[in-house]
């Protein structure tokens, strides 16, 4: 919750003598005498206060509060009390410091925001990130044996990879979540530029401690309003929430066999596929065409490697999964490793949509589980401001390259189209966004 800040320095009472009559003359008296004023002060206050009206509960924000008013029949309809409703929206406030939203007479600007969308593969997959996650996951993996072989029995997931999502959402547990998940939702719902998709999940936010789940004032969340150890939006927690530990209730945010349970089940919930891989890094032919990587090119895994894409490390890949669609993924363009992925790639997708937090979660369960990291290298590249994107993707849109949503991100179809562009202009093809193509489109693209 956001809270009002006092007054600042000489807000309480005066301390000249304002409700004596004649000077102090006697030093020693001077306690005495100012105990009884602030006591005198203090009770002529409450007096006053009283009768006073009291505050409007969102005066800092009169629309804000007509907005939160408005949301009673929905809540109403999922069964929320309006006791409870009451209770949580009475003194909420909107957090204007989030990340990702439309603030009114504010111009448009580049967010930190995720930073799944806003660093550069180097960046985000860090080989020092990941090493030290993955030393402390193999001493987890002991300490949770038991549990973990519950888990993976159950719902037929790795248990490397809920480790993995462990590691890579919350340290382990040792990242502490930095915001309230009632007033980051509220926020993002009110004002943010994904309203439509934050309200539903501000409602159930509402619910959950309705429901006796958690309380409104120990809600730790990210900023975009995900809780628990494994991050869990408060929908995914109706769906998949587990109580593996036999206590009687789903605790996400203290006991690690249901945070991962939950993730597993999760995992399971959107088609996590037994026995497969998530993904295989592969060599990829030097002559490789990067305007083919992209989701909706898919052969079976046998067929890749037929065309000379060599999984790396000597990986056998079984003949299941060599029957398998598998697509092309190269998420630095040319400049950094290539990678053959399956319908497994995509359920952990789900989870987090960005295929840098699916490499970074895959990698990472691939680091406990084989030792492996990455075979080859990450270039460094430069990330485009997201206006700068957006700009691209508009370009795009109007030559017939791009057909997806406008959002500043590089993700597979817009690296894909840009290869398209970098053919059409024989630019070097390497299904990267750079300032020199985006200058190149600038002079020969205008915009509607």
């Amino acid at each position: 919750m956001i809270l009002a800040k006092p007054n600042g320095p000489g807000h309480g009472p005066s301390r000249n003598g304002d409700f004596l009559t004649g000077p102090v003359t006697d030093r020693r008296r001077k306690p005495v005498l100012r105990r009884v004023i602030a006591l005198t002060a203090a009770f002529l206050l409450t007096g006053l206060a009283s009768l006073l009206p009291a505050a409007p509960a969102h005066a800092g924000d009169s629309a804000f509060s007509t907005w939160l008013a408005q949301q009673w029949p929905e809540a109403e309809k999922m069964g929320i009390s309006r006791r409870t409703f009451d209770a949580v929206t009475r003194n909420l406030q909107p957090d204007l410091s989030l990340p990702d939203l439309i603030l009114s007479g504010k111009p448009d600007r580049d967010e930190p925001g995720q930073a799944e969308f806003v660093r550069t593969p180097a960046e985000y997959l860090s080989e020092k990130s990941l090493s030290r996650l993955a030393a402390y996951g193999r001493q987890l993996q002991k300490e949770h044996a038991s549990t973990l072989a519950t888990i993976e029995k159950r719902f037929g997931v790795p248990s490397t990879m809920v480790l993995a999502i462990w590691g890579r959402e919350t340290d382990f547990g040792r990242y502490k979540l930095p915001n309230n998940a009632l007033t980051a939702l509220a926020t993002q719902a009110y004002t943010g530029r994904r309203k439509e998709t934050f309200l539903p999940e501000f409602l159930y936010a509402i619910k959950m401690v309705d429901d006796g789940y958690v309380k409104a004032d120990n809600f730790p969340a990210s900023w975009a309003g995900a809780t628990g150890l494994t991050q869990f939006m408060p929908s995914e927690y109706y769906k998949y929430a587990v109580d593996l530990d036999g206590d009687g209730r789903a605790n996400i945010w203290g006991s690690v066999p249901d945070a991962l349970a939950s993730a597993a089940k999760q995992l399971a919930g959107k088609g996590w596929e037994k026995g497969k891989h998530w993904a295989y890094e592969v060599r990829a032919p030097k002559a490789v065409d990067c305007t083919i990587a992209e989701p909706s090119h898919t052969m079976p895994l046998s067929e890749w490697l037929k065309r000379g894409y060599v999984p790396a490390f000597g990986r056998k890949p079984t003949a299941a999964e060599l029957a398998d669609p598998h697509s092309l993924l190269l998420p630095a363009g040319i400049y950094g490793p290539a990678f053959l992925i399956s319908k497994n790639y995509f359920v952990i997708k789900d989870y987090n949509f960005s295929d840098l937090y699916v490499l970074f979660v895959g990698n990472l369960h691939d680091r406990i589980a084989e030792g492996h990291g990455f075979e080859a290298k990450w270039r460094t590249v430069a990330q485009l401001h997201t206006r700068d994107l957006e700009d691209m993707q508009k370009r795009m849109t109007e030559l017939g390259l791009y057909r997806e949503k406008i959002d500043g991100k590089a993700g597979m179809k817009t690296r894909a189209a840009l290869g398209a562009y970098q053919k059409a202009n024989n630019l070097t093809l390497d299904c990267w966004p750079t300032n020199t193509v985006l200058t190149h489109m600038r002079k020969r693209v205008g915009q509607k």
